[in-house]
């Protein structure tokens, strides 16, 4: 049930982290005021070429930067602070709230993008609370999770109390000590919570989830065990599994050699702030490793993902600069493919095998445990919260229904949850919930260069696909062709003879100038023409041949030669000898064209 448009509502609009696993973005907005908790970034599919994080799109932002009075951040993963210093190259936050470890991250991240004057950063601890706007107050509430220093939060309305899970797993035992709050989700719940939102990766997955500690002893039997050179990826950011490592490392005397930027940042973060804690002579440079036996050196490494330019993965292709694979050689991947991902992992480990290496990978060695929680520890979250109003977010479509049912089996009514899409507007009142609206929502694409508008990404995608074809012709100032035109084909595969499809070609440039012309043309002293216009429809014609002929769909680039200066109109009249012979090299050039092959 929707609410009244007299009743006083919250806005809850998610811009990214719905049927998607990755840039978890939502904003909450009561009058005219907005928070935004996190920003995060995905990475991208096969099919987006040369691109190299996916944003979601921030239009609403823009257009309403006015009311943006600060941000909270929950936690230090990259889906969820990745796309800030992106944001504020936008629209300016002015303060932004979160845990020491991301906020350290954080500050880098401003640094490196020249917007660190776009904001101010302020760490929080455990139950610590901002008053963020008269609308807002924010209260941090610890929880466990596979990266320190990570918060749910409980924000306060003028309509109640809405709880934000964060991502969570309900871990008894994690590696740093620092339980979940569960006493204070249980205050929340009797005093009575207006509405949770609720992590549901792991919807679809029965029982708990396994305590980080769990990964321990099979990760010591493996290291144990190896019996020469040991390499070790899992993500940067998973502070207590590097922790774990880094112990094991120490106990089996292995010096240690960190490869790729994001570990090097983490772990440095993580020790001055205590999240690790181990001596400075555990690690080695890594041309120094070069010096010590195979069994005494473990290379600690990104690349888990099968990331194009992550270090793994260039080891693997045999283009790292100081690591090659040698017969031997112990490779673990301490970590799962995240969606997407799963092909580039694959033939990562493919590849270091053919080189030699002993991979260990896989859900049944017990060396990788999620960090988010599974069905227990979301009936768990929902018994302690009780919530008036639930709303799945953060996983995939499946599992948001999955996560509803089980709300469902916990006694929320249906009528009281929503099920959305990014871009939708929940508007919550003290009495309803329901989608009344949306925004503008999608991705955008950036690349080394910026921002990849949609049509640079089509064109992209058609040059991997099917190719392209050039044309490069001369047009006078008289709508004639004045040399024949250039035609490559790259990465097409046809059929079609070259020399047809030039002729093919060459015909209908000429067609449309014969029958078109004076659509482009307009007179006065001088003549004038509408080149771009004249481009851009002989291009739409030569797309449309090229379709029809080859059966396929290449990229078609029209490139236009014109004349420098344009002829004048108030000339004498020119004598029929000279035209004659104007007329006579035009039919000349057009017997000479049958005979001309295509350059390919």
């Amino acid at each position: 049930m929707s609410p009244t448009k007299n009743q006083p509502t919250l806005k809850i609009i998610p811009l990214g982290g719905l049927h998607e696993i990755g840039k978890n973005t939502c904003i909450f907005e009561y009058d005219d005021e907005i928070i935004l908790l996190d920003a995060g970034l995905a990475f991208p599919t096969e099919e987006m070429h040369g691109v190299n994080i996916v944003l979601p799109d921030m239009t609403y932002l823009r257009e309403n930067r006015h009311k943006i009075k600060g941000m909270i951040a929950t936690h230090g993963h990259e889906d969820h602070i990745g796309g800030i210093p992106y944001h504020l190259k936008q629209f300016d936050i002015p303060i932004i709230y979160g845990p020491k470890l991301a906020m350290a991250l954080l500050r880098d991240k401003l640094a490196e993008a020249g917007v660190s004057d776009r904001t101010t950063l302020q760490t929080v601890g455990p139950r610590e609370m901002v008053r963020i706007s008269p609308s807002f107050l924010v209260e941090f509430i610890r929880n466990t999770h596979s990266i320190a220093d990570s918060f749910t939060v409980a924000i306060h309305t003028p309509l109640g109390v809405v709880i934000h899970t964060g991502d969570f797993k309900i871990d008894y035992t994690p590696i740093d000590g620092e339980t979940f709050d569960l006493q204070r989700l249980a205050e929340h719940g009797e005093k009575g919570v207006l509405c949770l939102l609720s992590d549901s990766t792991n919807s679809e997955v029965p029982g708990m989830t396994p305590s980080e500690r769990s990964v321990y002893p099979n990760l010591d039997r493996i290291i144990a065990q190896a019996p020469g050179r040991l390499m070790i990826t899992t993500f940067a950011s998973s502070v207590h599994r590097v922790n774990i490592i880094l112990q094991l490392a120490q106990k089996h005397q292995r010096k240690v050699a960190v490869v790729g930027r994001s570990m090097l940042n983490v772990i440095a973060h993580a020790r001055n702030l205590g999240y690790i804690k181990c001596p400075d002579d555990v690690f080695i440079p890594l041309k120094a490793a070069r010096n010590l036996a195979d069994e005494k050196v473990l290379i600690l490494t990104t690349g888990s993902q099968g990331e194009t330019l992550a270090a793994m993965t260039r080891i693997s292709r045999g283009e790292h600069p100081h690591i090659r694979v040698r017969q031997g050689d112990t490779i673990v991947f301490s970590a799962n493919p995240i969606p997407g991902n799963t092909i580039a992992v694959v033939n990562t480990i493919d590849r270091l095998m053919m080189q030699g290496a002993n991979v260990i990978y896989g859900r049944h060695h017990g060396i990788h445990v999620s960090g988010h929680g599974s069905q227990e520890e979301q009936k768990l979250m929902l018994a302690l919260t009780r919530p008036k109003f639930f709303v799945p977010v953060h996983g995939e479509h499946r599992m948001l229904v999955k996560h509803a049912q089980t709300a469902y089996s916990m006694g929320v009514p249906a009528e009281n949850m929503v099920i959305i899409n990014n871009g939708d507007i929940v508007e919550v009142s003290a009495d309803s919930i329901g989608v009344t609206g949306e925004v503008s929502s999608g991705i955008e694409l950036v690349d080394q260069a910026g921002v990849v508008h949609e049509h640079v990404m089509q064109d992209r995608q058609q040059l991997a696909q099917d190719g392209v074809v050039t044309v490069a012709a001369p047009i006078s100032w008289d709508g004639q062709l004045l040399t024949p035109p250039q035609v490559h084909l790259r990465g097409v595969v046809t059929k079609v003879e070259p020399s047809l499809l030039r002729q093919l070609i060459i015909r209908a440039i000429e067609n449309l100038l014969d029958d078109r012309w004076d659509e482009f043309t307009s007179t006065g002293r001088t003549t004038k023409v509408d080149w771009s216009l004249l481009q851009t429809e002989i291009e739409a014609t030569l797309q449309r041949l090229v379709k029809r002929e080859l059966r396929s769909h290449p990229l078609v680039v029209f490139l236009l030669q014109m004349p420098e200066q344009p002829p004048e109109t108030e000339q004498p009249q020119p004598q029929p000898q000279p035209q004659t012979q104007t007329q006579t090299s035009t039919k000349t050039y057009r017997r000479r064209r049958s005979t001309a092959s295509a350059t390919l």
